[in-house]
């Protein structure tokens, strides 16, 4: 939990400047946002559609005021876990001394029981399941939300935990760029039966901004560095203890190796999507992850024990 709300005030630290400006209403015509960054979608159809059905989040165009619910949206903070994200919606509730009483901040999503949704101020807390799958779905209809909101300006961070490579017990990395399982910078997405690929860029002054208010705390060791994807916890990320392994400990230990030394410093199921949507639609991002299952720094990786299951997973 320490871990949970160091990386929460790292965020809270970052939005500082920026909050009491978004406390403000915020009109629904477009047109009032003259030099603002709209979140936008990239699908020539949406317009054209008579009613947008955000399924998965249990709320529509026309049963729900998008703009009115969602119009003053700066901050959006995404994680794995439902309730880690009810637990960063109270602390930033207290945080930001707000008015009204904990008792009022209800699961937007309670319709449904894929995510749950929360809105404290200008801030969004969301959670996304795990892997690429489920957080892209969520994606998706979060876009969409904040694109028929008329949001501007909006900043989106995820946060959770990783499995960490060469770097101290209980680090925090915030991510420069995401790397798929061949430490290459990209996406890819079957889409009909044809891959696309896409850029994985994160925005790294975020991130900057991120790691500058980590130096106020003495007691999180936060590093910048790459964050790799894989779309399996146990053999795509290393580990010795799934239903199956195909590799040898040392073909293991290698290939950690060579990650590390290609920037890696952990190991999560999300950023490769997180970033290329993100990026694609007009949103700030960057992921700041606690890392949980450790390679040790202080021992070389040859000499580490096996990656096998020990700790909270790499959601």
């Amino acid at each position: 939990m320490r871990g949970r709300m160091g990386v929460t005030i790292f965020i809270l630290q970052s939005m500082a400047s920026v909050l009491p400006a978004s406390n403000t209403s915020m009109r629904s015509d477009r047109n009032t946002y003259v030099g603002k960054s709209f979140v936008h979608v990239k699908n020539p159809y949406l317009d054209s559609m008579d009613e947008d059905v955000l399924y998965h989040l249990d709320l529509g165009t026309k049963t729900h005021n998008l703009p009115e619910m969602f119009g003053d949206v700066k901050f959006v903070c995404v994680g794995g876990s439902p309730n880690r994200m009810k637990a960063f919606a109270l602390f930033m509730h207290k945080e930001l001394r707000l008015t009204d009483s904990e008792e009022d901040i209800k699961d937007i999503c309670a319709g449904t029981d894929r995510y749950c949704m929360y809105k404290i101020g200008p801030v969004l807390s969301i959670s996304h399941g795990m892997g690429i799958p489920s957080i892209s779905i969520m994606l998706h209809e979060l876009i969409k939300l904040l694109y028929h909101a008329r949001c501007s300006d909006v900043i989106i961070i995820r946060i959770g935990t990783s499995g960490g490579i060469g770097i101290a017990p209980g680090s925090v990395v915030i991510t420069d760029e995401a790397v798929d399982s061949f430490f290459k910078p990209r996406f890819e997405q079957v889409i009909l039966d044809n891959i696309v690929t896409r850029s994985t860029e994160l925005d790294k002054e975020l991130a900057e901004e991120i790691f500058n208010c980590s130096k106020e705390i003495s007691n999180f060791p936060t590093l910048i560095g790459h964050t790799m994807c894989t779309y399996d916890f146990y053999e795509g990320q290393g580990r010795l203890d799934g239903a199956l392994c195909s590799f040898s400990r040392e073909k293991g230990l290698d290939y950690l190796k060579r990650a590390y030394n290609a920037g890696i410093r952990n190991i999560e199921m999300e950023s490769t999507v997180f970033a290329a949507m993100c990026r694609l639609c007009g949103l700030k991002d960057t992921t700041v992850s606690k890392d949980e299952f450790l390679v040790q720094e202080d021992q070389p990786l040859e000499g580490q024990p096996p990656r096998t299951q020990t700790k909270a997973p790499c959601i």
